[in-house]
């Protein structure tokens, strides 16, 4: 019998495993968070020439790249929130918790209905119901089909007369997902682990409060979901091994 090193590598050689993207592109279009006054923004992804097969660098091209440590697809730390804040950078994350089973939450035809759609822990506790309790060590994914939206800035931050309108965790499925069954951490499809109108809710932001101060991680950003099982695939996650990193840019794959 093969080992298991080599049954996925034949399974990657014939097909039968397949290597999913759930990165979004990264580019001077890739939307980010607005913020209100008075607090600072990300900015956008920007860049300076330094050589194009030129006098400055006659046989090669590189960039200077100015971008915010959470933009596009991106990996939380724990210190990026005050409740995390004596966690882990990014840096100091264990390579064992980027690579581990993805479960996925499929709320994207009540999205459809609701952009504004809350997902609660009686919707978690009915998936494991029918798919078998999260396992710890887990990436918990809610797929709202948001990724449809993401080259789309308007249609994808989704703002409105009293704020943003994007689904995500009420207070106590995001307590549920920073304290329970051991997860690694949650991933969406939006521009951040909360729900637009989590500003106003108490605490506020309860996703980064309790997933950062809990020692778990977010995932933000993610494309096609849709192509990943309940469970059963495995995801690989690469974020820059940034030092004293708040977060980072990060190309997620999965294998299913």
């Amino acid at each position: 019998m093969p080992n298991a090193i080599a049954a996925l590598l034949q399974g990657l050689a014939s097909g039968a495993v397949r290597v999913v993207d759930l990165t979004q592109p990264l580019s001077e279009q890739t939307p980010v968070l607005q913020l209100p006054p008075p607090f600072a923004n990300t900015p956008p992804l920007s860049r300076r020439t330094l050589s194009r097969y030129d006098e400055a660098g006659p046989a090669w091209a590189w960039d200077v790249l100015e971008l915010g440590e959470h933009t596009g697809t991106h990996f939380d730390a724990p210190i990026h929130w005050i409740s995390g804040q004596e966690g882990e950078d990014v840096a100091s994350v264990a390579p064992t918790k980027l690579v581990a089973p993805a479960v996925v939450i499929d709320r994207s035809a009540e999205v459809a209905d609701d952009p504004g759609y809350l997902l609660t822990v009686a919707e978690i506790e009915r998936h494991e119901a029918e798919h078998g309790e999260i396992a710890p060590g887990s990436w918990v994914l809610l797929r709202s089909g948001w990724d449809a939206r993401a080259q789309d800035a308007e249609a994808f931050l989704n703002a409105g007369p009293e704020g943003p309108v994007t689904p995500g965790p009420d207070v106590e499925a995001a307590r549920w997902l920073g304290t329970q069954r051991g997860i690694v951490g949650y991933g969406v499809e939006t521009v951040g682990t909360d729900a637009g109108a989590a500003g106003g809710f108490d605490p506020p932001f309860p996703a980064h409060a309790f997933l950062m101060g809990n020692g778990r991680y977010g995932l933000t950003q993610l494309a096609n979901l849709a192509q990943l099982p309940p469970t059963g695939a495995l995801l690989i996650v690469a974020p820059l091994k940034l030092v004293g990193g708040t977060g980072s840019p990060a190309r997620v794959l999965a294998l299913v």
